[in-house]
């Protein structure tokens, strides 16, 4: 009796260490990008330019600089399907005479005996088909985290609601051209380059709508049952 329930306290041991392995990964950090330090103060020399005050009189106040701000307009829809339809058939008929003595068939009664034959015949019919469709409309504002050697604009943010018992966030990070920002200094998610857009919840309602560790763990595809 004390064997059996050690061995049951051990393996339950092992599938609660082995669960830890399906924990999903760290999730990156897209917290706001601070600007670059301004440079060191010099003296007044009676000049009308001073460095690092300069203002644009004759351009849009948009996103240039690393720690500007930029909003982007969620503009995602996507709609995909795909049928497949497999057919195949084959069939064999092979037929072997009987022997012959003296240049005869043996006959019994007048019928030829002893004659063979082997019929085969496969089928299969198979039929698949997958939608998806996906929608995420809104605007969310994010940070200008670096400026590339060419202009571009490596930008990045997040967004976070809470709700009740909840908590939902919009998350998105990709790269804009200077030139694609319009004049309120907006730009839409379709001219984001390589955007990585994540939308998900945390919280009671979303820790109930998602499977346990055990269920995880057993759901896995390297299981042998």
């Amino acid at each position: 009796m004390k064997q059996a329930r050690m061995n049951r306290w051990l393996g339950l041991l092992l599938t609660l260490g082995l669960t830890g392995c399906v924990t999903p990964p760290p999730e990156s950090d897209y917290t706001a990008t601070w600007p670059e330090p301004s440079p060191s103060s010099t003296a007044p020399n009676g000049a009308i330019y001073q460095a690092g005050h300069d203002v644009a009189l004759f351009e849009n106040s948009v996103a240039r600089r690393v720690g500007d701000t930029l909003t982007i307009r969620l503009n995602e829809r996507t709609n995909a399907s795909k049928n497949s339809s497999t057919t195949t058939k084959k069939s064999t008929n092979v037929e072997f005479g009987g022997p012959t003595i003296a240049g005869r068939p043996v006959t019994v009664g007048g019928t030829e005996v002893l004659k063979m034959g082997v019929d085969n015949g496969s089928q299969f019919d198979g039929q698949g088909g997958s939608s998806q469709s996906n929608r995420l409309e809104g605007q969310i504002s994010v940070t200008v985290a670096q400026r590339l050697a060419n202009g571009n604009l490596l930008v990045r943010g997040q967004k976070w609601i809470s709700i009740n018992q909840g908590r939902e966030y919009v998350r998105i990070q990709g790269i804009v051209r200077p030139i694609d920002i319009d004049p309120d200094n907006s730009i839409s998610s379709l001219k984001v380059a390589d955007a990585t857009i994540s939308y998900g919840a945390k919280g009671a309602l979303a820790d109930a709508n998602a499977p346990g560790l055990l269920a995880r763990f057993f759901n896995f595809s390297w299981l042998p049952f």
